[in-house]
């Protein structure tokens, strides 16, 4: 029995370094690709679509904390790091042709300010956000 016990502890913390060493692609199929799709393309009418669409929300005033605050985003199990680098491969990996030539990678800090401030109304602040109109925050 104590032999089980100290194989577990032993056991659990090696998980949970495994867990932290994903990439930012297995990131995505983990957390982000049953809703928004392996090719980014969502459900229309349900899910946005993550292809073609994400850069415009860097050339808006509130676009780029908006990405890093809709509730999926923001609430997702991994280090703020791990986040950051999801969203910058996303982006990257989505919508990378079309990206600000100015665009600043994601940091860790930004992240974890970024998650301290919930969207109250995501569809409100998307749509404010994509008609030029001050963001529902």
């Amino acid at each position: 029995m104590r032999r089980r016990a100290l194989v577990a502890l032993v056991a659990v913390p090696g998980l949970a370094q495994v867990a932290a060493a994903y990439t930012p692609d297995v990131e995505y199929t983990l957390h982000c690709e049953g809703c928004h799709l392996a090719d980014g393309s969502g459900s229309p009418g349900k899910v946005p679509a993550l292809a073609g669409s994400l850069a415009r929300f860097l050339r808006v005033p509130g676009g780029r904390e908006y990405l890093a605050r809709v509730p999926g985003v923001a609430s997702a199990p991994l280090s703020d790091a791990a986040l950051a680098a999801l969203l910058d491969w996303t982006l990257r990996r989505f919508d990378g042709a079309t990206l600000p030539a100015d665009y600043v990678p994601y940091t860790a800090k930004e992240i974890h300010a970024l998650r301290a401030q919930p969207l109250a109304d995501v569809a409100a602040t998307r749509k404010a956000l994509l008609e030029g109109t001050d963001p529902v925050r």
